[in-house]
This record gives structure tokens, sequence and C-alpha cells, in this order.
């Protein structure tokens, strides 16, 4: 399946040799070669990167390494492909507005017989995964039609939502506001909380102390790189 990582940070911050390390899994040290991206989020602002082709062989993945990007929230994504065509519409991470804010998506897993009905939100390729993200953020808008409500009261109606399309497979993703990054685990997540950031890897980046892992079926919510109370 494919491999996430994420940071929320107090600061505008980058990942660094974590980028090279989890770049070197789309081919060579791993096998998720079947397209890879990355956003950059703080706040209402997105800076969105993708390409069809593994991270390895991109020269996009090149420039982004020499680019030094940072942002309060990022989000990475290596994909290998369980459903959909290896195409740039199926490259995450996914982003749709909503309440007036970018919403920057990215899951690992396989989803079997889901075929969620039509909502607010509309896949524009062929994948579970943004069918799943389609489907949250439809359900959020209708659930608060008057706006965002409070991280606690977000984080638990994404948990809600997230056990029902956890029922149809592995559903392991991690969302963003541009504020707050939500990580839910079905299989393997791993956290970890260091000065004032907080990673999210589908396996540890390093051999550093203190990765935690999520249980099976957490959603889990940072802010300023820290665990949301």
């Amino acid at each position: 399946m494919c491999q996430l990582l994420g940071l929320n940070s107090s600061v505008p911050a980058g990942l660094g040799p974590f980028f090279d390390v989890f770049a070197e899994r789309g081919g060579r040290t791993d096998e998720h070669k079947d397209g890879w991206g990355i956003a950059f989020h703080s706040g209402k602002r997105c800076r969105l990167y993708t390409d069809h082709r593994a991270a390895i062989d991109s020269p996009l993945a090149v420039r982004v390494r020499r680019g030094a990007l940072r942002a309060r929230n990022i989000l990475a994504h290596i994909r290998k492909a369980t459903q959909g065509r290896i195409a740039i519409e199926n490259v995450h991470p996914f982003a749709r507005q909503l309440w007036g804010r970018t919403w920057c998506f990215a899951h690992n897993g396989d989803l079997k017989e889901f075929a969620p009905a039509p909502g607010r939100f509309v896949p524009q390729g062929d994948t579970d995964s943004e069918a799943a993200f389609c489907l949250l953020l439809s359900r959020l808008a209708a659930r608060f039609p008057h706006g965002e409500p409070a991280t606690s009261v977000l984080r638990d109606a994404l948990a809600e939502v997230a056990a029902e399309i956890a029922a149809h497979g592995t559903f392991n993703f991690i969302l963003s506001n541009g504020e707050t990054l939500f990580a839910h685990c079905s299989t393997h997540l791993h956290y970890r909380l260091d000065d004032g950031r907080a990673m999210i890897a589908t396996q540890p980046v390093d051999t550093r102390d203190g990765w935690v892992a999520f249980a099976a079926g957490e959603l889990k919510a940072f802010g300023s790189g820290a665990l949301h109370p």
C-alpha cells in the first residue's frame, strides 16, 4: 500500500532529511513508485505538488528537496496503486475548499465495495481514496452547515465518519485544514512530538526514540506541534 508522512508545527518548518528518507521509499528502498505528492499548508495558503512518476525519478521531487519549503502543516504521500489508474488526477494529496479553508488529504489503504452516493464533493479521479475524502467533507458540510465547529467537535465527527468508512477496509489517513492536522489509523501509523513539532508517519523515518504507535481505530488531532486535548 501507500505511505504517509505528515508534519504539524508551531512555526513554519520543513521536513529536511525526513523527506529524503521518505522519497527514497518511492521506488528505491521500497515499492511505492506509482506517484507522489506533497502539500505545504499554513492557514488559508496551500501549495500542492504532485507527480504521477516515482519520487526517485521525479524532477519535481528534486526541486522540492532543493527548495527548502516550509509550512506549519505538511502532508506527503508516496503511492503504490491498489485502485485507480496511474495518473496525475489519482495522486495524493487531494485538496478541496470547505468553510473558507483549503483541506488536504492523503490516504494509505484499500477500501473494498466502497461506492458512496454523490454528495457536495465529487471525485475527479477514480480512486477509493479520493472518494473517501469527498465523503468525509460532504458529511462535515452537511452536519455543520453554518461553519467550522470547534476542533474537539470536529475531531469527534471525523472519527464517526472514519469508522464508517474503515468498515470497508484499511483507512489510514492524514487530513489538514491549515491549522490542525488530523490522523486516523486502521493498521499502521506512528507519531512523535519533539520541540513544538509533531511528526506522523506510516513507519518511523529515523531511529530516534519517541515514536508512538497509534491504536487501530484511533483518530488524533495535532495543533501547534502538540496533541489536541
